[in-house]
C-alpha cells in the first residue's frame, strides 16, 4: 500500500498518523502550529476531519441527540454542539494541508458525507479515512472508494461480518489500496480492552494491511502492536493537553509523539526473523562463553579433577560438555594454569 510517496507494509518502518480532530480550539494558528509540531515530531501524516454540525447529525433537543455515558468524556453533551465545537472549518482546509506539504508530510482526512468527498476531491487529498462510527455506512465507503484513492477503515466496534461488508464495497467500487485499523471505540481507550492480539488475525482475514488506531494513553499500546503486524497507526496529537479541547485528554504531546516515532521504529527493526544460534554481530562475543580450562599446574600422568578442571569465560576451550567425561581422565605432558583443555591434553 502507498499514500503519497510513503510505502506502507511490513517491510517498511510504521507509518505514523497525527489525528488533528478539534485539538485546534477553532483558531487557524493554532492548527498550522499543530501541523508543525507533528512535522517535527516524526509523523509521516497529519489527518483532519472533515463534516459540519449539519452534516454528521441533526440540530435536535431529542433524547436520542444527547449523549448518555456517564463513562464518556462528553456525557451530557448535545450532538450538534459538540460537532459544532470539535469541526475544522472547511476554509482551513486547504492552508493546513498546504503547511503538511510543504513539510513533506501527507495530509487527508476523513469523510463524513457525500459532501465532504466531493469537497475533498477539490483538494486533490491523497487518502482518505473512514472513522470507526462510519464503518457500516456502505454507501459513504463506495463513494470514497470510487475515487481511487487509498482508504484507511477504522473498525472499532464492527463484527468480522461487518468489516468484511466494507472491505467489500471498497473493493467491488475500485479501491486498490486498503487498510484496516484495529480501534477500541472508547475515548481515552484502556489498554486491557485494545486487545491488540486480533491484528495479527485480522491480517490473515482480510488479507489487507492492518494498523491501529491508538486512544490509550501512551505509546505502549501501539509499541507492542507492532510485533503483532500493525504497519500504520493512528495517534490524537495535541501541542499541550492542558490547552484543553474537545479530544486533548488522550492526546499526545510533541514529546510523546517523537517517542512514538522512536520506539515503534524499534520495534520495528527488532522483528527480524526467526533465527537461532548467533547473529554476524554477535560473532565477537562468543568468546564470552564458558569453556574447559586448567585451573592449577599439571604434571603428565596427573589426572583431571574438580580442582585443575574448571568451567569458566572466555570460550577458547573445550566445550563445558566434556567437563564429566574428561574427569579422571590422565594428562599426557604438563600443563599450566590458564591453559586452553583440548583433546590432545588426554593420555
Amino acid at each position: 500500500m502507498k499514500i503519497g510517496n510513503r510505502n506502507i507494509g511490513l517491510g517498511h518502518r510504521p507509518y505514523l498518523i497525527a489525528e488533528m480532530s478539534g485539538n485546534h480550539n477553532q483558531s487557524l494558528d493554532r492548527a498550522l502550529e499543530i501541523v508543525d509540531a507533528a512535522a517535527k515530531s516524526g509523523a509521516d501524516a497529519v489527518k483532519l476531519q472533515t463534516y459540519t454540525a449539519e452534516t454528521i447529525t441533526l440540530d435536535s433537543d431529542n433524547p436520542d441527540f444527547v449523549i448518555n455515558d456517564p463513562a464518556s468524556l462528553w456525557n451530557g453533551r448535545r450532538l450538534y454542539e459538540l460537532y459544532d465545537e470539535a469541526h475544522t472549518p472547511w476554509d482551513w482546509h486547504k492552508p493546513i494541508m498546504d503547511r503538511a506539504k510543504s513539510l513533506g508530510m501527507d495530509c487527508f482526512s476523513s469523510a463524513f458525507d457525500d459532501t465532504s468527498v466531493d469537497f475533498l476531491e477539490t483538494l486533490g487529498v491523497t487518502a482518505y479515512k473512514i472513522a470507526s462510527f462510519e464503518c457500516t455506512d456502505l454507501p459513504l465507503i463506495a463513494k470514497v472508494a470510487r475515487t481511487g484513492k487509498p482508504m484507511i477503515i477504522s473498525t472499532g466496534m464492527a463484527s468480522v461480518g461487518e468489516i468484511d461488508d466494507a472491505i467489500r464495497t471498497a473493493r467491488e467500487n475500485g479501491c486498490g489500496d486498503l487498510a484496516i485499523l484495529k480501534c477500541t471505540s472508547t475515548y481515552p481507550a484502556t489498554p486491557e480492552n485494545t486487545n491488540i492480539r486480533t491484528i495479527a488475525n485480522m491480517r490473515d482475514t482480510f488479507g489487507c494491511e492492518v494498523g491501529l488506531s491508538d486512544h490509550t494513553m501512551g505509546c505502549g499500546v501501539s509499541v507492542a502492536a507492532v510485533a503483532f503486524g500493525a504497519s500504520l497507526f493512528e495517534k490524537h496529537f495535541t501541542l499541550r493537553r492542558a490547552d484543553g479541547g474537545v479530544d486533548s485528554t488522550f492526546s499526545l504531546e510533541p514529546e510523546e509523539f517523537s517517542q512514538l516515532r522512536i520506539e515503534t521504529e524499534r520495534a520495528w527493526q527488532s522483528l527480524g526473523q526467526i533465527t537461532y544460534g548467533g547473529t554476524k554481530a554477535e560473532s565477537g562475543s562468543r568468546t564470552f562463553r564458558r569453556s574447559l580450562y586448567v585451573a592449577e599446574d599439571a604434571k603428565a600422568g596427573d589426572v583431571f579433577t574438580s580442582k585443575n578442571l574448571k568451567i569458566v569465560r572466555p570460550g577458547y576451550g573445550l566445550d563445558p560438555r566434556h567437563y564429566e567425561l574428561l574427569l579422571g581422565k590422565v594428562i599426557k605432558r604438563d600443563v599450566a594454569k590458564g591453559d586452553r583443555v583440548s583433546w590432545d591434553m588426554i593420555a
